[in-house]
């Protein structure tokens, strides 16, 4: 791993983490899933266009396609937009905190499905990152969380890990701009029909909703989804999946700066545990290769 990929990999997860924050100031001033469907409309379009710019083909393989429609389908529209309505009731830096603990889940899948062997650096990391979110869990739930909200949340981070182990090696091959595109138009056609079922049109028109909404439509959406793909093709999905661990701090950092939202003792002693849980596991799967 070069410093250009630790710094990308870096990049990645602090704009992965800043879309919690970015979305939490959508949803408050816009109808979330009509929101999150016009973004992915906008994104794909521009990833789609800068991609055949640039020669990408349209001609992927029968792989791609399929991580394409499975991460369009689970990542765009179940993953975020469960996120985008919970973050309706929920701050940002919970909904962070649960999303980070999607390696742990993956490895954790792994064993139980596939009887990957798991190493005993990584079950330390897998029961320190559960006693983490347990923490976490324990405090907000006492402190009176939405447990809708939460639950919401949950499944979100479920419905991602089971599309990323599902379609594993799935983006090699290239052309990654215009997969990242494709997934976004996927993503914002599935959200369609729900938005326009279950919300309407009320938008508090705002300077804060201005900028949240481009800057996550260029910078989490399509920027760090396509860093993601050119790390995992440059160092492998493994490797790549380390830098998750850095994205429970920058979630939690992001938002107590923009949107002043205060931790707790319990919640900071959380988050520091599931980071090291999170860094072990990804570790043991270095070490086992």
């Amino acid at each position: 791993m070069d410093i250009r990929a630790i710094a990308m990999g870096v990049a990645f997860a602090v704009m992965w983490a800043s879309a919690f924050t970015s979305a939490r100031m959508i949803v408050a001033d816009a109808p979330p899933l009509t929101a999150l469907a016009i973004r992915f409309l906008i994104s794909g379009a521009i990833g789609v266009g800068v991609a055949a710019w640039m020669g990408q083909s349209l001609r992927l393989t029968r792989m791609q396609w399929t991580a394409t429609a499975v991460f369009g389908l689970c990542q765009n529209a179940l993953y975020l937009g469960l996120n985008f309505v919970a973050m309706q009731t929920i701050e940002a830096s919970l909904a962070a905190i649960i999303a980070s603990a999607m390696p742990l889940l993956v490895a954790l899948g792994g064993w139980a499905a596939f009887g990957e062997r798991v190493r005993p650096l990584g079950a330390v990391g897998l029961i320190a990152g559960i006693t983490g979110v347990g923490l976490i869990m324990g405090a907000r739930i006492t402190g009176g969380v939405d447990l809708y909200g939460l639950t919401l949340c949950i499944l979100g981070v479920l419905s991602l890990t089971a599309a990323t182990m599902a379609v594993r090696g799935a983006s090699s091959g290239g052309d990654f701009l215009m997969i990242v595109g494709l997934q976004m138009l996927i993503g914002s056609a599935a959200l369609a029909p729900a938005a326009l079922l279950l919300e309407t049109w009320e938008v508090n028109w705002t300077l804060a909703l201005g900028a949240a909404f481009i800057y996550t439509t260029l910078i989490p959406g399509l920027a760090a989804t396509w860093v993601w793909f050119w790390l995992v093709n440059r160092i492998g999905a493994v490797r790549a999946a380390t830098f998750h661990f850095l994205t429970p701090f920058f979630g939690v950092a992001v938002a107590a700066v923009l949107l002043g939202e205060a931790l707790g003792a319990l919640d900071a002693l959380g988050v520091a545990v599931i980071t090291l849980g999170i860094l072990a596991v990804q570790l043991s799967k270095q070490a086992g290769r």
